[in-house]
């Protein structure tokens, strides 16, 4: 797990940066502006860097010199996001945690989205929407990039909701026709008796309600690509026109006479086994073996479960840039998606990620919050009892909530250490339960004392979580 860190000359800020960040199951490091630089230089190993601005020249120029790592700039009420790339927001005092977790989600999502270095410089960056490092979604990357650079017609398989369009719209953008139009034709949300007119256009009067003459999908992606979405539920009558255009590269509208040539490159998808309706003779196959030329499969998202923590920081990045309230993930929760079926796919996903947004707008998302069906897995006998996960999320929701680091502290402060008596029982015996009461105060006091209060670093040391910990220092009032 990579760090954070904190640069600032005030122990103050930098103490108070670290606990909240500490609190948040985060690493993090801090560091006077002097002895900075140095780890700045092994960037690779930070997530992010929260930078004091109270000297906001001094914060500039540091941010400046290393641009591959995002910056969250803090003491500064200025907005210089403008001025350096990688300065991608800033947090205003008394920092709450809300604004602290955004702020830290938007550094991984930064770091996530930035450009990578390639040898082969004129390659375009794919689109953000192909997310994930699953051999499946690379594979099709690599495709995607062999067959952008040349003429090929491509047929894009896969099951609905997977990202065919996507992976369309990319082939477009990494080819030579990338500053010409991409026009993208549903071939099954449009009528048989229209489906000719809207690709090949119509004339004047051609028909009942031309009124005038307009232009078909083949003249508007001229010098482009035309994608044909759904291609199986075209009807075998537009099949045969379409493959004598693929053949021909000429064209006539509908009610004309005149012959219009086209510069056009053919993307073609469906979630059908085209196969099989060749079988069954409802889909021809010359038209197939035209369009099949270089085949290229979208994974379904079952078969790359491991993505879907990375699909999820997508998805919530980009609600939080439509300046919607989001939502995160226990861990519990992300092992439940993950095994889950997903047959609407990605857009089920992404679906799923926005209805979770409303219902927990700014909270953290547990299992049994998930709706009945995405609840997979071994889960507990009954919601009511408390799991760690679900105290978990009962902490975290509580700091999303507002509190303030100071406030917290107060909670955590340590009060002198009890004895828990001696190791033998008394002859006269002994109230147990009190006992061992005493001992575990004894234990947690002398646990925070050693880790000069870092509550992480503490439960550690005791073998506990630290929400787990947490509570217990409330159970037992250990205040200072």
């Amino acid at each position: 797990m990579k760090d954070f860190l904190i640069i600032s000359d005030d122990i103050s800020r930098r103490q108070n940066l670290s606990t909240i960040v500490n609190f948040l199951g985060e690493n993090c490091r801090t560091a006077e502006f002097g002895k900075a630089i140095d780890l700045l230089k092994v960037g690779a190993e930070l997530e992010g860097v929260i930078i004091d601005a109270t000297d906001v020249s001094l914060a500039l120029d540091v941010s400046e010199k290393f641009p591959l790592i995002p910056f969250v700039i803090v003491g500064s009420k200025p907005d210089h996001q403008s001025i350096v790339p990688n300065i991608i927001g800033e947090l205003i005092e008394p920092v709450t945690y809300p604004a602290l977790t955004q702020m830290l989600e938007k550094c991984r999502s930064h770091l996530m989205n930035r450009p990578k270095k390639s040898r082969k410089t004129s390659k375009t960056i794919l689109f953000r929407s192909l997310v994930g490092e699953s051999q499946q979604i690379q594979h099709v990357r690599r495709l995607i990039e062999q067959v952008a650079p040349t003429e090929a017609n491509v047929l894009i398989l896969g099951e609905s909701g997977t990202g065919k369009e996507v992976i369309a719209r990319n082939i477009h953008y990494m080819s030579p026709r990338k500053d010409q139009a991409f026009v993208p034709v549903n071939c099954g949300a449009i009528p048989d008796e229209l489906l000719e007119s809207e690709l090949f256009g119509h004339e004047k009067g051609a028909f009942t309600g031309a009124v005038s003459a307009r232009k078909g999908r083949f003249e508007l992606a001229e010098g482009g690509t035309l994608f044909l979405d759904e291609i199986g539920d075209m009807p075998l009558q537009m099949q045969v026109k379409l493959l004598r255009v693929l053949q021909e590269r000429t064209f006539e509208r509908v009610g004309g006479n005149k012959s219009i040539k086209c510069n056009v490159r053919i993307l073609a998808a469906t979630h059908r086994n085209l196969d099989k309706m060749i079988e069954e003779e409802s889909f021809r196959e010359d038209l197939y073996y035209r369009l099949n030329v270089f085949p290229i499969e979208s994974p379904s998202l079952k078969e790359r479960a491991g993505d879907i923590p990375l699909l999820l920081q997508e998805l919530i990045a980009r609600l939080e840039g439509q300046g919607q309230r989001t939502v995160r993930f226990t861990q519990g929760a992300l092992t439940s998606l993950s095994q889950y079926k997903w047959p609407g796919n990605v857009r089920e996903l992404s679906n799923l990620v926005e209805r979770l947004a409303i219902l927990f707008p700014a909270q953290v998302v547990d299992v049994f919050d998930l709706p009945t069906k995405y609840q997979c897995g071994e889960l507990p006998t009954t919601q009511t009892v408390e799991t760690e996960a679900a105290l978990e999320k009962h902490m975290i929701n509580e700091v999303f909530a507002g509190r303030h680091v100071t406030e917290f502290a107060d909670e955590i402060e340590p009060a002198g250490i009890p004895s828990a008596g001696a190791a033998t029982l008394p002859t006269n015996g002994v109230n147990l339960k009190e006992y061992l009461s005493e001992l575990e105060i004894n234990l947690i006091q002398q646990a925070l004392e050693q880790q000069e209060w870092v509550v992480a670093r503490a439960a550690d040391q005791l073998g506990m979580r630290r929400t787990t910990l947490v509570e217990k220092m409330r159970k037992y009032e250990i205040n200072r």
